[in-house]
């Protein structure tokens, strides 16, 4: 079938949307129309650094839409079901089988591979050329994808589609990191260095437990907001006062838990330095962050790793929906749409921190 697509063509290029073909769906795949899609940090740094062979490719791993078919191997969704994309996971290894598809042992071939498991790409030009796709299981930079079961959950039709499409990623990340990992009780301290998506779907799910929250961010707009959302104080880093000791000082003696989304060394750091004794940092942010164990191991600080807020999706999905309609998840306030066309703008509206969430709508 004829779909648009956002591609990029060449290493580090802009977004292009052009008419391309998709395939009809396989047994296990399921075609679904786009209505919304959320543009992430991990779409924008990886086309800078996506292999020169495996170009053009179709990114967007924050999709949402409506089923339009499924492959006769399909149980879960039915054409005309609503549903939120996420990352795709095998369903069969150690970690998939003992209830950590984050983790998924195929992890990297089947989330950034540029294809399917067998080599090949369901997109091409209208000419016939290839084109490589299927990122995180999904390539949803497009009118429709294909999809599988593992990475595409039922949800309300009634949530709009601006909100729901970063679910699949950034804000189950956030949120996922605090109920899921961190788990601060009511009445500790958590820090969340970067008031981005991930680090404010954070200060959400932190001020719902209760808990004091200190957002750190250069960005005075994503300060503002971070305190309008729960946080009980929030830190400019660049203005030259100590980090570390101004979090002691707002906690009496250091946040209890930390979270950094950012990756930087410098930060990190910061974290590890501003923790009190026996505090966790989560790191969630992309990066080369390197820093000193020497804190670490007299502190008695525990670092972990987290990936996709520990989330199973069609379990944490539902539970994010639900926040949202409680009114402890207001995901709108972090929302900015573009037309899909407007692509590269929403892209440069990320980068350049405009846009705390850019999502891309009207695809059609």
């Amino acid at each position: 079938m004829r779909i648009q697509a956002a591609l990029v063509e060449t290493p580090g290029g802009p977004f292009a949307v052009h008419e391309v073909d998709l395939e009809e769906p396989k047994p296990d795949e399921i075609l679904v129309r786009i209505t919304a899609s959320g543009i992430c940090h991990t779409d924008l740094s990886m086309r800078q650094v996506w292999p020169t062979g495996r170009l053009p490719m179709v990114f967007g791993h924050e999709g949402t839409g409506v089923v339009e078919a499924v492959g006769h191997a399909v149980t879960t969704v039915a054409p005309g079901d609503t549903v939120c994309l996420t990352y795709r996971s095998c369903s069969v290894c150690e970690q998939c089988a003992t209830g950590e598809p984050a983790y998924c042992e195929h992890s990297a071939p089947l989330n950034a591979g540029g294809s399917r498991p067998d080599g090949s790409s369901p997109v091409s030009y209208t000419d016939g050329s290839p084109v490589y796709s299927a990122f995180f299981g999904q390539s949803a930079f497009a009118s429709h994808c294909l999809t599988t079961e593992s990475n595409t959950v039922k949800i309300p039709a009634d949530i709009p589609a601006a909100v729901a499409a970063p679910l699949g990623c950034s804000v189950q990340t956030g949120v996922g990191t605090v109920r899921t990992v961190l788990r601060p009780a009511a009445g500790t301290t958590l820090a969340v260095f970067g008031a981005g998506s991930v680090g404010l779907s954070a200060v959400m799910a932190a001020a719902a437990e209760d808990c004091t929250v200190i957002a750190i961010d250069p960005v005075a707009s994503r300060r503002a907001l971070a305190q309008e959302l729960g946080a009980a104080a929030a830190i400019d880093p660049t203005t030259g006062d100590d980090v570390a000791s101004a979090l002691r000082d707002l906690t009496g003696g250091g946040p209890h838990c930390a979270m950094d989304t950012t990756g930087k060394s410098t930060v990190v750091s910061q974290a590890i330095t501003a923790l009190r004794k026996r505090g966790t940092l989560a790191l969630v942010g992309i990066g080369k962050a390197e820093f000193d164990t020497m804190p670490v191991m007299t502190k008695g600080i525990t670092i972990r790793g987290v990936t996709e807020g520990d989330a199973v999706p069609a379990r944490t999905i539902p539970q994010l929906i639900d926040l949202y309609r409680k009114g402890r998840l207001p995901l709108e306030k972090l929302i900015t749409e573009f037309r899909f066309t407007d692509i590269e703008a929403a892209a440069e509206a990320t980068l350049r921190k405009r846009a705390v969430k850019a999502v891309l709508t009207e695809f059609q």
